[in-house]
C-alpha cells in the first residue's frame, strides 16, 4: 500500500509547481485539475497531465473534477492514459454510488486502453452527505484505498466555521477507514505556514489514528511528515515486541509477557503500523 504521510497538493496549470513538487520529499503529489484551476483553464490543465512521469519517490495522484461536472470523464481518460498515476482524488463523494459510477468508467477505459495496473480511488468527504455515508463510502468498492476530510467544503456544507472543533468528523472518517482496512488521511490546515499550529494540528491528527495529511505549501511538508514518522525508540520497541510474540508463538506459548506488559495481537497491530511508516522513511 502507498504510504501517504504527507500529500501535497498542486495546481495542475502550473507546471514549475508540478515539478517542483514531484522533486519534493513527500510521500504523494496530488496534481490537482480541480478547485485550483480556473474553468478556462481545465483543457490545458488536463492536457499536462501526460508530461508526468514515474517519481523516483513517492506516488502521483490527480484530483479530478466531481461527479455531476462536465470536466470529469474527460479528466478520468487522462488519468487512464498514463500510467505514472496511480490513483484519483475523487471530490465531493456523497454516496459508495458515487464510487460505483466512477469505478465503471475507470474499468471501462482501463479495457478500453489495454492499461495493466487499476486506477485506484481517494475520496474526499468534503459534505454532510459525505459524512453521513462515509462508511458505505468506504467499502463501496476494492479501488478505495483512502479518505481524506476536506475541511473547507465540509464546513461550508454544515454552516461550520472552520476554526471550530472537528473532532466528530475525524473519529467518523477514522472509524471508516478502519472498517474498511484502508488509509485515513486529514485534510489540509487551511494556511501556508509550518508553525507551531500546523505542528500541532498533525499531532492531533497523528494521535487520532490518520495515516497522513495534506499540505498546501512545500514548506509545511517537513512538519508534517515529521509527525507521522515514528521516533527511534518507538521502532525500537515495535521491532522488540514483535520479536518477542514471534518467540512466543514458536514456544507454543499463548500469553507473553514482555517488558513488564502483556502482548496480544492488538499491541501487534500497532507495532506493525510503526514498523510500516518507518519503512516510508
Amino acid at each position: 500500500m502507498t504510504t501517504r504521510r504527507s500529500v501535497l497538493c498542486v495546481p495542475a496549470s502550473e507546471p514549475a509547481k508540478v515539478a517542483k513538487a514531484l522533486a519534493f520529499d513527500v510521500d504523494e503529489v496530488v496534481v490537482d485539475l480541480e478547485d485550483a484551476v480556473a474553468p478556462g483553464r481545465k483543457t490545458e490543465a488536463r492536457a499536462a497531465l501526460g508530461a508526468l512521469s514515474v517519481r523516483e519517490r513517492g506516488s502521483i495522484a490527480v484530483r479530478v473534477n466531481c461527479p455531476g461536472s462536465p470536466w470529469l470523464l474527460q479528466d478520468l481518460a487522462a488519468v487512464v492514459a498514463n500510467d505514472a498515476i496511480t490513483s484519483i482524488v475523487l471530490p465531493k463523494v456523497d454516496s459508495g454510488g458515487d464510487i460505483a459510477a466512477v469505478e465503471r468508467e475507470l474499468a471501462r477505459l482501463e479495457k478500453e486502453r489495454g492499461r495493466g495496473a487499476a486506477v485506484e480511488i481517494q475520496a474526499l468527504i468534503e459534505s454532510a452527505r459525505g459524512i453521513g455515508d462515509v462508511r458505505a463510502i468506504a467499502t463501496a468498492s476494492v479501488r478505495v484505498v483512502s479518505l481524506i476530510i476536506g475541511y473547507a467544503d465540509l464546513g461550508a456544507s454544515l454552516g461550520r466555521r472552520a476554526e471550530a472543533p472537528w473532532l466528530f468528523a475525524q473519529d467518523a472518517v477514522v472509524l471508516a477507514a478502519r472498517i474498511a482496512g484502508i488509509q485515513a488521511v486529514d485534510g489540509p490546515l487551511l494556511t501556508v505556514h509550518a508553525d507551531e499550529a500546523l505542528e500541532m494540528a498533525a499531532s492531533t491528527a497523528e494521535s487520532l489514528g490518520f495515516d497522513g495529511k495534506w499540505v498546501i505549501h512545500p514548506r509545511q511538508a517537513p512538519v508534517v511528515q515529521a509527525a507521522f514518522t515514528p521516533a527511534a525508540e518507538d521502532v525500537e520497541e515495535a521491532q522488540g515486541l514483535l520479536a518477542a510474540m514471534d518467540e512466543a508463538v514458536a514456544d507454543g506459548r499463548g500469553a507473553v509477557e514482555w517488558r513488564g506488559r502483556m502482548l496480544d495481537e492488538a499491541v501487534a497491530v500497532q507495532a506493525r503500523r510503526v514498523l510500516a511508516r518507518t519503512a516510508a522513511s
